[in-house]
């Protein structure tokens, strides 16, 4: 899509996304970083997560201007640690009811429990931390969210979807996604999110049925619509300014980018996922596109730096899918 960048502010322009990653680039930091986590019993972890961020945020660019991740392994080492930590004292709390107290019904609520409580947290803590550490044409992005009202918000609807056996995990997820979208900024402009609960219920029991019917092959449009919905609703203001996203994605992409994938990772018995990684990444930039009037010339600086990656690492700990 043509750039139409101009000094005009109320000029409807079109903003571009590029992603210059390739396979063999990723693939040599994958091998390394697998070896070294390997040889030192994860400890490497930190730091090939730090360097695989990099490399990717280093490849895309927004109007030919890239990104930037700024976090380091020995930030995300110390979250790591305490993670860790954390983790040993729930099992080890864990062990002590189940073993010595004889209290099995108590150790296994504890432990669902524990390891459910910190999903807010390191939601929060993720968020927060990464965006941070995130930043393009030398203005940092940053997440103002509050982290108790987000806690008590997050087990109020965590709650209501235990007790509608699950019907409310739609409204959980697009809430969830509304309170971290609005809370992102980017220097002085401002993230929204319009998602609703009932729009993504109908979404996906849709989904659910045709791909029933189907057999299966409705699923690769039903991705395309759920990709689709995360996007179209997403907004960033600057005053009076706005921008919006939309998606072109199609089903026969989804397909085909998935498909493909597929084959790349078992006919290469694993060792081409940083090849399937990588078309991923340039088909979700391929396929997101912006268009207003805010000039990203005029965005001033207002985040502050946070360091803390306790939160970035607690979210791969427990495999808390942020996406």
């Amino acid at each position: 899509m043509e750039t139409l960048i101009t000094s005009d502010s109320d000029q409807t322009q079109n903003y571009r996304f590029d992603f210059f990653g390739k396979g063999s680039d990723y693939f040599a930091i994958m091998i390394v970083n697998w070896l070294l986590t390997v040889v030192t019993l994860g400890l490497y972890y930190p730091w090939a997560k730090a360097k695989s961020l990099r490399y990717i945020y280093g490849q895309t660019a927004l109007n030919d201007e890239r990104f930037h991740f700024a976090g380091t392994g020995a930030e995300m080492f110390r979250g790591f640690i305490k993670v860790v930590l954390f983790y040993i004292a729930i099992i080890a709390t864990y062990v002590l009811l189940l073993q010595v107290a004889k209290l099995p019904v108590l150790a296994i609520l504890f432990l669902y429990l524990s390891l459910f409580a910190i999903v807010p947290f390191a939601i929060h803590g993720s968020l927060r931390y990464r965006m941070s550490r995130t930043s393009y044409r030398g203005v940092r992005f940053g997440y103002r969210g509050n982290r108790d009202e987000f806690v008590k918000s997050f087990y109020k609807w965590a709650l209501l979807t235990l007790v509608t056996f699950g019907i409310y995990g739609s409204w959980l997820l697009m809430n969830i996604r509304r309170y971290t979208h609005q809370n992102i900024r980017y220097g002085d402009v401002e993230f929204s999110n319009n998602a609703d609960g009932g729009d993504y219920f109908i979404l996906n029991l849709k989904g659910y049925f045709l791909t029933a019917i189907t057999l299966g092959i409705y699923s690769f449009w039903w991705q395309k619509d759920i990709f689709n919905y995360y996007i179209d609703n997403m907004r960033m203001t600057k005053g009076e300014q706005e921008v919006r996203c939309y998606s072109t994605a199609t089903g026969g992409g989804f397909f085909e980018l998935l498909v493909v994938n597929l084959l790349i990772i078992v006919f290469t018995l694993g060792f081409g996922k940083a090849w399937a990684d990588i078309r991923t990444q340039k088909f979700i930039f391929d396929n997101v596109k912006m268009e207003g009037n805010i000039n990203i010339e005029e965005i001033n600086q207002t985040e502050e730096e946070y360091t803390n990656a306790m939160g970035e690492d607690a979210v791969d700990f427990f495999e808390i899918d942020l996406t």
